[in-house]
């Protein structure tokens, strides 16, 4: 079959890789029909974030069940599901406490062992406890909302509940990445008053408004600070979200924030020294929290709204290409050309 492979920094390529076949009783095999590019793959493909040369390469994808273990219980062929970019038993003291990404079998798609989602099947392991089946007769035009709950959508709820995000509370979200605008969906979802993007796109603000942001900062560093907390009234945030996973920008999540209130850090971590103001935090009383959002734990939670149409994450999404054509995909976002390529296989 085909698939994404990361050869080095800006070498990824579309090359026959051996079919998946069922190993353990408990998985499934699922025919890709969906995936896309997410920005951690993008730290790859720039050489931040090593790789071993040939490894499989993405984590977002939604599909058909085509083959399935015998010990897998709720799925069968021909079934559609939705994959969180995080497989997970479903049965330790993590998982049942909502937390899938701590399962200590847990592994995520892509890593060396392990078939990505950029291809045209993939080997899902504890079948039942990772994937989440959708009715038989939702409409391919969903597809694309459905896909941003495998990563994307739920990172930005998972920030949105780490910043404590209520009906009445004012929010900041820093970064205008899919999983930033994902994240202002996310707080007016949860009753935000007001919200505030602060990025630097032109095209990606035109997304957020849609989403539902009442103003965009699209300043830099003390500038940009100023800015957004002016328009709180100089009192800084109740809720701030971080989508980026930069020391500056979590720095700058933490100075909108105004005291008394919460950071959800939610991009992954890359460059930098990742020092962070503790006291600033101490004196102001600022809370931190947030981390790898647990994906599998939310789906089931935003999943009817995707269906009924009460969120629509898809405008995330601004190119469609096929799966030889991926390596534009890459080539296209990595130049901030494309917010976040769809895979269509």
């Amino acid at each position: 079959m085909r698939a994404v492979t990361i050869h080095g920094a800006g070498d990824v390529r579309v090359e026959h890789v051996p079919d998946p076949v069922l190993r353990d009783p408990t998985d499934v095999l699922v025919q890709v029909t969906h995936t896309c590019v997410c920005g951690s793959d993008l730290w790859a493909y720039r050489g931040v974030s090593p790789r071993e040369p040939g490894q499989r390469i993405g984590h977002e994808f939604i599909g058909v069940v085509t083959e399935t273990g015998r010990e897998v219980t709720t799925l069968r062929p021909g079934d559609t599901v939705v994959a969180p970019f995080i497989w997970s038993d479903g049965t330790c003291d993590r998982c049942r406490t909502g937390l899938p990404t701590s399962c200590p079998r847990s592994g995520i798609w892509g890593q060396p062992g392990a078939d990505g989602a950029q291809g045209e099947a993939v080997r899902v392991p504890f079948a039942d406890a990772t994937l989440v089946r959708v009715p038989a007769d939702v409409d391919d035009s969903l597809a694309p909302a459905l896909l941003t709950l495998t990563d994307v959508m739920c990172t930005g709820h998972h920030g949105a509940v780490a910043a404590a995000v209520a009906p009445g509370r004012r929010v900041a979200v820093v970064g205008d990445g899919a999983v930033g605008l994902c994240a202002v969906l996310a707080a007016r979802r949860l009753g935000a008053e007001d919200v505030v993007l602060l990025g630097h796109h032109e095209d990606r603000a035109r997304i957020a408004h849609r989403f539902g942001v009442t103003a965009t900062v699209r300043s830099t560093g003390e500038e940009a600070v100023e800015q957004a907390r002016d328009l709180s009234g100089g009192r800084g945030f109740d809720s701030v979200v971080e989508a980026v996973g930069t020391a500056t920008a979590l720095r700058t999540a933490i100075s909108v924030a105004a005291d008394g209130g919460t950071v959800g850090f939610v991009g992954v971590p890359h460059g930098g020294d990742g020092s962070v103001d503790v006291r600033q935090m101490f004196y102001r009383n600022i809370a931190l929290r947030g981390g790898l959002a647990p994906a599998r734990a939310y789906i089931p939670e935003l999943l009817p709204d995707v269906l009924s149409g009460a969120l629509d994450p898809a405008p995330v999404f601004d190119c469609t290409v096929g799966l030889d054509e991926a390596p534009d995909g890459y080539a296209g976002m990595a130049a901030r050309q494309v917010l976040k390529p769809l895979i269509r296989l």
